[in-house]
């Protein structure tokens, strides 16, 4: 082999390394911030359709949910009193649920009301959200009782 050749497949391999190293950055940010990671700039649209008439706000009575309450994973016992406003869950500081859960994305899904009713969604998680065993792809409601697991965490709506 001559000197040219040994250059070549120097600086060929040195190629395959460095793409190599490109890649495995690329998975950790997808696994750090998921795969959505420009979206959040962009505020995220709901795609449930809007009423003509503005949602009448939920009033507590018998049906309505009045917590949420943590059935497992490391935050288990601990419930939310639920108002008005859209509670968030995840790993972030800012959520209104902060999860433990390596499972869990930092923004991973959020409950809020419309129409007299509590609705899920999950905003872009590498794991999903699901709904009595059915994965969440849109705002979907939620009944009373009915488990939401997100990773290894399991939280209910009660009254």
């Amino acid at each position: 082999m001559n000197a040219l050749e040994l250059t070549l497949i120097k600086l060929a391999f040195l190629a395959v390394l460095w793409l190599f190293v490109i890649a495995a950055v690329g998975v950790v940010r997808t696994d750090l911030f998921g795969p959505t990671a420009r979206r959040r700039a962009a505020p995220q649209r709901s795609r449930v359709t809007p009423t003509a008439r503005p949602p009448k706000p939920a009033r507590p009575g018998r049906a309505a949910p009045q917590l949420l309450l943590v059935t497992a994973g490391t935050l288990a016992g601990t419930s939310l009193g639920l108002s008005d406003q859209q509670i968030t869950i995840g790993r972030a500081n800012d959520a209104t649920l902060v999860l433990t859960d390596d499972y869990a994305s930092t923004r991973h899904a959020r409950l809020f009301p419309q129409d007299g009713q509590w609705l899920v969604e999950d905003l872009g998680s590498t794991n999903g959200t699901y709904l009595d065993r059915q994965k969440v792809t849109h705002p979907t409601p939620v009944p009373v009782g009915v488990p939401i697991r997100i990773g290894k965490t399991v939280l209910e709506l009660r009254r």
